[in-house]
């Protein structure tokens, strides 16, 4: 018995063209068409086009793995971080994706674990195993300072969120300078001090915040009020907003970010705490939904775009073997006056 099959063209799967079909399309030799996938300039204008459009047409796209193995580059950008709940660090994120994809790279997540010295480890071990031309490190936690977690060797690296205490270059917003402006603010208004709603004590950014808070009172010869202490969120802002709304001598308040000011403002409505006529809020980050809080709400604008940004210039400068300082480059931030800020109500 004999036993013949076919095979329905449409059915198999479609094959990639190929280096050659595009140089055939192109008119060119199949150097040229490499020499454009690979992004080296000695190739005219003219023909870049040509050669650009043959690859769109035929849907070719560039083997990454075989430029890899010729070039030793992967194209690839590891991105180290504790966390994707916060807002800021989601910003960030998509910012380095952003930047990263316009140089043609692509990123890596490496999520940690945990919030302690082993997930870091742990990070950094898992950061071997890829195959990636450099890393950015988002870590909003004093544990890298430890002297037993150390940041590997011979990785083109930047920080973000960081105290500037490593050997590798730091991305940042002016977090202080933020705090500053928000406090000063508060007190050109007449206020006689401003109280303070913090982020969690682990948080570089919560404590450069709280410190330059701190630091604005004393200079300005105001008291320091105690602190109450957040962790980021709406829930924190509520229970110190429930605080604070039954405390009429307490007229002004810095919250360390817009969702511990959104509790506040939550918890200063239940209980008939008008704002801003008896009290007035400050956050920080310029969220997208602060201008619809009611009263949409005073806050400290910071770019996380212009973050992630530098965040992959720079590392891209040490991918190609550019120099860079161990420095922490600061991004500058704004205050945004809306209508949770008023002055204070008489005496």
């Amino acid at each position: 018995m004999t036993i013949s099959t076919t095979t329905d063209p449409a059915a198999a799967p479609r094959r990639a063209p190929s280096l050659s079909a595009v140089a055939e399309a192109a008119g060119v030799s199949m150097q040229t068409v490499s020499r454009v996938a690979r992004g080296f300039d000695n190739v005219s204008p003219e023909t870049r086009t040509r050669v650009q459009q043959a690859m769109a047409e035929l849907g070719y796209r560039p083997n990454r793995a075989a430029r890899a193995l010729r070039s030793g580059r992967f194209r690839t950008i590891g991105v180290i971080m504790f966390t994707l709940a916060s807002f800021g660090n989601m910003r960030t994120l998509e910012a380095i994706a952003d930047a990263a994809g316009a140089a043609d790279f692509t990123i890596t997540l490496l999520p940690m674990a945990s919030r302690t010295e082993e997930g870091v480890r742990s990070a950094f071990s898992r950061l071997h195993e890829q195959a990636v031309d450099g890393v950015v490190i988002i870590i909003e936690s004093h544990v890298i300072d430890t002297a037993e977690v150390a940041l590997p060797d011979g990785v083109p690296m930047v920080v973000v969120d960081s105290t500037g205490t490593t050997d590798h270059p730091a991305i940042d917003t002016d977090q202080a300078e933020g705090a500053r402006l928000a406090t000063q603010h508060l007190l050109d208004l007449g206020h006689e001090t401003v109280w303070h709603v913090s982020g969690p004590a682990s948080s570089y950014s919560a404590a450069r915040r709280q410190a330059a808070w701190a630091a604005t009172l004393t200079g300005a010869g105001r008291p320091v009020p105690p602190v109450f202490e957040g962790d980021w969120n709406t829930s924190s802002g509520y229970r110190a907003g429930l605080s604070i709304a039954a405390r009429p001598e307490i007229t002004a308040v810095f919250a360390a970010n817009d969702q511990t000011a959104l509790g506040v403002l939550r918890a200063c409505h239940e209980l008939g705490r008008p704002v801003p006529s008896t009290l007035s809020v400050v956050g920080f980050d310029d969220s997208p939904e602060s201008d619809s809080f009611w009263p949409p709400l005073t806050t400290v604008h910071q770019s996380f775009d212009e973050v992630g940004r530098r965040a992959v210039a720079t590392l891209l400068t040490q991918i190609a073997g550019g120099a860079v300082t161990a420095a922490t480059d600061l991004v500058p931030v704004r205050l945004v006056e809306r209508a949770s800020t008023a002055a204070p109500p008489a005496r």
